[in-house]
Formats: C-alpha cells, sequence, structure tokens
C-alpha cells in the first residue's frame, strides 16, 4: 500500500512537500485560507503501518507562534475520537516526528480537534433539556449558523455570557465548554441547581465556525481575527462578532468570560482587565476573589504564570474581555489553555487533551456560584 497523505476533511489543514516513503515524509504548515497565519495543522497518513516514520514539518521555525513548539508534542489518533501525543522535537527551523503507527491509517492535529459534526449533535443534545434554548442570532462570512445557547430562565437576577473559540484552531475551547454545559445541565449537581436560581447562562459553544471548518488557527473567513474586532464589528468582516455583541447588549451582562488556547505557556490561567483606566479596587478584589475560588474548585487552574498586564490603550479594547469589561463594568476575563500540558500537573500519554479541558470547564460553575454577590 502506497504512502498517502490527505487532508479533504473538516478542519485538515497541511502541505504536502514530499511523501514516497515513510522515513522521509516532508510537510509543510499551511496558512489560514485568508490570512498569512501559518500554525493549525490536522491530516491523515495512511499506507505506514509497522513502519517507522519520520514526519518533518519544514517551515516549523517561520510558524506565527513557533516558540509554541518548544517542548511541545504532536497529537495523533486512529480513531479521531482517542487522541495521545507522539515523540517529536523542534530545533528552531524544524519540527519532526518519529512514530511507528500500528494501523493503516492515523490522523496527527495540533491539538485534539473539535469537528463542526459534534458541535452541531452538542446543539440538538442542548436542545432537548428543558431548561435550554437554542437559538439562531446571525450567520457566518460563508453562511453557517451563529447559535446561543440560553440555559436557565432569562428574567433571572444574573446575566453570565460565556464564548469560546474566536480563535477557531483553539479547540480545547469548544471542549470546555461542552463540559461546562454538561455540569450545568445535570439536574444532580447541586452548584448548577444552585447557579440557576439566580443566574442564566448564555452560551457561544463556537464564535468562528468557518474558521473551524477550513482549518484556520485564528482567523474566519474573511481573514479577520474576530478577538480584534470588538470596537467596530462589520457584517462583511465580522458579523460573528456584529451579532454576539448586539446580543450582549440586549440582555445585559453581569460575568463574561472568552474561552481560549495558548501555543507557548503550559498552564492553565485567565487575563484580567487590570489595564483599564476605570478599573477600581473593588473590581480587582472581585477579580482575584474568582481566581481564588478557581484554584480551590481545580488542581489544574493556577495564578503564577500567564500574561503580564500590559499598559492601557484603545486597541485594547478591541479584545472581547475587555471591552465587555470597560463598557459593563462587570467581571471579565479571558481564559486561557495550553495547546502542550498542564506543567504542574503532566500527563505524558495525552498531554493537554480535549477530556481535561471538559473537566476544567465542569469545574468553572464552582467560582462562578461563589462570585455573584
Amino acid at each position: 500500500m502506497p504512502i498517502k497523505i490527505s487532508q479533504h476533511f473538516d478542519s485538515g489543514s497541511i502541505e504536502v512537500v514530499k511523501a514516497e516513503k515513510a522515513d522521509a515524509i516532508d510537510l509543510n504548515l499551511r496558512s489560514d485560507s485568508h490570512a498569512d497565519i501559518h500554525q493549525w495543522f490536522h491530516f491523515r497518513l495512511q499506507g505506514a503501518r509497522g513502519q517507522a516514520c519520520t514526519i518533518r514539518f519544514l517551515n516549523a521555525g517561520k510558524a506565527t507562534y513557533a516558540p509554541g513548539f518548544d517542548g511541545y508534542s504532536v497529537c495523533a489518533s486512529y480513531d479521531t475520537e482517542n487522541w495521545f501525543r507522539v515523540p517529536t522535537s523542534f530545533d528552531g527551523n524544524v519540527m519532526t516526528v518519529h512514530f511507528t503507527p500500528e494501523l493503516d491509517s492515523v490522523y496527527f492535529a495540533y491539538f485534539e480537534p473539535y469537528s463542526w459534526e459534534r458541535h452541531l449533535r452538542l446543539l440538538g443534545e442542548v436542545a432537548e433539556n428543558p431548561v435550554a434554548r437554542v437559538h439562531d442570532i446571525g450567520s457566518t462570512v460563508d453562511g453557517r449558523d451563529m447559535n446561543l445557547v440560553v440555559i436557565g430562565n432569562p428574567a433571572a437576577e444574573k446575566k453570565i455570557w460565556v464564548i469560546a473559540r474566536q480563535h477557531p484552531g483553539e479547540t480545547m475551547a469548544e471542549w470546555f465548554v461542552e463540559g461546562m454545559m454538561d455540569a450545568l445541565l445535570d439536574n444532580a449537581n447541586p452548584v448548577s441547581r444552585k447557579l440557576l436560581q439566580r443566574a442564566v447562562f448564555y452560551i457561544v459553544p463556537n464564535m468562528n465556525p468557518d474558521g473551524s471548518v477550513r482549518g484556520n488557527l485564528r482567523t474566519n473567513a474573511a481573514g479577520a481575527n474576530l478577538n480584534r474586532e470588538w470596537m467596530t464589528p462589520s457584517k462583511e468582516r465580522s458579523p460573528e462578532v456584529l451579532c454576539v455583541k448586539e446580543k450582549i447588549h440586549e440582555t445585559g451582562v453581569d460575568m463574561f468570560f472568552d474561552i481560549h488556547g495558548d501555543e507557548a505557556l503550559p498552564y492553565n490561567f485567565v487575563a484580567g482587565n487590570e489595564m483599564l483606566t476605570d478599573f477600581t479596587p473593588e473590581r480587582m478584589a472581585r477579580q482575584q476573589k474568582f481566581v481564588q475560588h478557581y484554584m480551590e474548585s481545580s488542581p489544574d487552574f493556577q495564578n503564577v504564570f500567564g500574561y503580564e498586564a500590559s499598559k492601557y490603550n484603545e486597541e485594547l479594547l478591541t479584545l472581547a474581555s475587555k471591552y465587555i469589561g470597560h463598557t459593563f463594568k462587570c467581571l471579565s476575563l479571558t481564559l486561557e489553555m495550553p495547546f502542550k500540558d498542564n506543567a504542574n500537573l503532566p500527563d505524558h500519554h495525552v498531554g493537554w487533551n480535549g477530556a481535561r479541558s471538559i473537566e476544567l470547564g465542569k469545574a468553572i460553575l464552582q467560582p462562578i456560584l461563589l462570585s455573584l454577590d
């Protein structure tokens, strides 16, 4: 059986340079469909069963976030359900995988994918619950639906907004939201039951459907980085942000969480609003209280490593959590998970993955409950 590499499926992305022999497979990272961003990859290798494969990503050193490949291991799966990490090295220029497949077909990806099919199935399962509704609030550049999940009574005292996957290659964000919604809809979960007595959740599981299907890391079908569009979103360039922003202004918001993944840092952390000029000591105390409660809720979460608070400038308000925090004066955070592993609690077989993102999503309900007042 000859060696073959394919990418023509949901989120597939790679450029084949050479693939005649298993021990000399050369690839290039493909750019986002409408932007000069190289990082995400997802492809299938066939015909190499039992052969010692050497797979080289020749342009890894020129990737948009090349330092993210330091200490990183590629994800692999035989069935697209169970993913594991494979031996990977990076010399600053070329990233190399050494792996001997046990089966005729194996998939490789930058991170465990979250498919559009699973996204639609998740919406269908959520809609069957009597306390949840799934609303169509707009369309993407390519014409896909923008769906909003509402869990709880819209007349509730507190409005909590959660959006995920503005950057489509950060698939851990949608795994996180799946876990959070599972816990929220679990009638046996006392934290959820208590929360829904006082709060309604507005959740956008996937802010960037087009980029997800196209195999983009960071942009939509118009080449827009949605997390730089919150001041002036447009129907032509960023309709995804436009419809969500309009809905937030319609409902109001008391807490806001924007879920992401970080290429370089092997930790789970949040970025806050302390650089905003109107950020009060009271809001800082509330932000710190939430972080402390989250660390108590999940050993996977920490506050030692993260982003340094940058100085305020108007461009910051193009980011979702900064725009919302500035406009509504509420607790507003960007939550980051690793593409690598959680260095504080490593699992060398799977690294950070979908299942661990799900558990971190479930764990956020307790700090939200404790931060309501």
